[in-house]
């Protein structure tokens, strides 16, 4: 008959067991509301770390554009030379310059020159006096004829050039622009950036004297404007890219170290990896979203006499690396969420692993049928296979860091060139295969190895 309550009980091993029992629901009782509360305290910071760093993730990726932007000069002209080919710039420039050349020619003037000339020459003063009537005409031919001198400037290889020129020259003041002080090619005026096309315009009056109208030559210098942004907010603006340029070399360090503080606090590492992947992709995301719908917010702020086209030509250049540093750093974040994945011990990325062992195994076992031997190299991969895991992530980062500004097909063939090492590791010591895995055997085995197998 069992004991109850407090009579002792005839075997031993009972006591013991009912003592131990006692002891363990004891030690819950006392030790799992703390534990559980420093649980949640590490989640909670963890989440919030990886919050911030993601954040920080899409302001670096703005402030290393507009560091380049502004400091570097070659980068600069590769943003904005190529608009010197584009047609709806061609088209806005080559009206600006017509319009900026036809006003310094005194149409009345002309005519009463012509009317003059006429009477002088014979003409019957009837006639004469006709030629005064015609200063539309007259007018419209001229503009006519300056406007086909422009476009045949703006459409060649010398304008691009001038352009290119222009450009190299006037980055020192674009950045004397977007931070507040102005001057130079590149002007900060009435809130508006605006580029000086007097250059173009000389070109424009030597073009018309060589043509024949010699009238071209009294055209005084003109120093008309391109509008390249015009806002009421660019006072604010300056001041982000001030603040923006001053963090650029230290924004994605600190957002690197701020997501691994989060990955190193909380309790499940691997999966906060993935958390903070996820919440760099979704910042970029979010910054994509948000140029396009700047750029209507942008097109919208012109003056009424720009050229929405020309202006958006403008714009998409201007952010043309800001978007592939995006889709880059989307790309690489993405790829780093699946990675973590697929070293996690779930069935599917366990059965990833293992199909691709099996399949990294059979081309082994073809290889040394025809005599390939790993010699003494397969088992110091095998026993090392953890830490040559690390190193190859390692190395592989380093020498990521060191690329200039990587593209997204940059990054993606960088994935394939880390997951052969990978496979060339498999390859010298595979592990086990799917059969393994679907016999149970090798379930176990294979999780364990998959997330230990960095």
């Amino acid at each position: 008959m069992p004991p109850t309550g407090d009579q002792p009980s005839d075997r031993p091993e009972d006591d013991e067991l009912a003592e131990l029992r006692r002891r363990v629901a004891q030690l819950e009782t006392t030790n799992a509301p703390p534990a559980r509360e420093h649980h949640r305290l590490r989640t909670t910071g963890a989440v919030l770390l990886i919050v911030i760093a993601s954040v920080l993730s899409l302001l670096a990726v703005l402030s290393v554009w507009a560091r380049d932007e502004l400091t570097d000069t070659n980068r600069f002209v590769a943003t904005m030379a190529p608009l010197a080919h584009d047609p709806r710039v061609q088209a806005a420039v080559s009206d600006r310059v017509t319009t900026a050349v036809v006003q310094q020619i005194n149409v009345p003037a002309l005519v009463n020159q012509l009317s003059q000339a006429a009477a002088q020459n014979g003409v019957p003063p009837a006639a004469a006096n006709l030629i005064k009537g015609l200063s539309g005409p007259i007018g419209s031919g001229l503009t006519s004829l300056v406007g086909g001198a422009v476009d045949k400037i703006v459409t060649s290889d010398a304008f691009a050039t001038i352009w290119a020129n222009a450009i190299r020259a006037a980055h020192s003041s674009m950045e004397k622009a977007l931070t507040g002080e102005g001057g130079g090619t590149v002007q900060l005026t009435n809130n508006e950036v605006t580029i000086d096309l007097g250059p173009v315009i000389d070109q424009v009056k030597a073009q018309l004297v060589n043509s024949g109208f010699a009238l071209a030559a009294n055209i005084p210098t003109v120093h008309t404007q391109f509008t390249v942004f015009a806002s009421p907010e660019i006072g604010k603006i300056r001041t982000y890219f001030r603040l923006l340029q001053l963090l650029g070399n230290w924004l994605p360090l600190i957002a690197v170290l701020v997501a691994a503080g989060g990955v190193y606090l909380a309790s499940n590492r691997r999966r906060a990896l993935i958390g903070a992947a996820l919440g760099v992709a979704a910042a970029m995301l979010l910054l994509g979203v948000v140029l396009t719908v700047f750029r209507s917010y942008f097109l919208d702020q012109l003056p009424a006499d720009a050229s929405p086209s020309a202006a958006g030509a403008v714009f998409d250049a201007l952010v043309h690396f800001l978007r592939q540093a995006v889709r880059s750093v989307g790309v690489l974040a993405v790829l780093v969420a699946l990675g973590a994945f697929f070293l996690g011990p779930s069935r599917v990325a366990t059965t990833v692993r293992t199909a691709g062992s099996t399949g990294i195994g059979g081309v082994r076992s073809v290889a040394e049928s025809v005599g390939f031997r790993a010699g003494p190299v397969e088992p110091f991969v095998r026993r090392h296979k953890h830490w040559i895991g690390i190193a190859i992530l390692l190395i592989a980062s380093a020498i990521f860091v060191t690329v200039d500004h990587p593209t997204g097909t940059v990054v993606f063939w960088f994935a394939v060139a880390v997951l052969g090492a990978f496979a060339i590791r498999e390859f010298l010591a595979p592990g086990p295969g799917l059969a393994q895995l679907e016999g149970g055997s090798g379930a176990g085995s294979g999780s364990g190895s998959g997330t230990s197998d960095a």
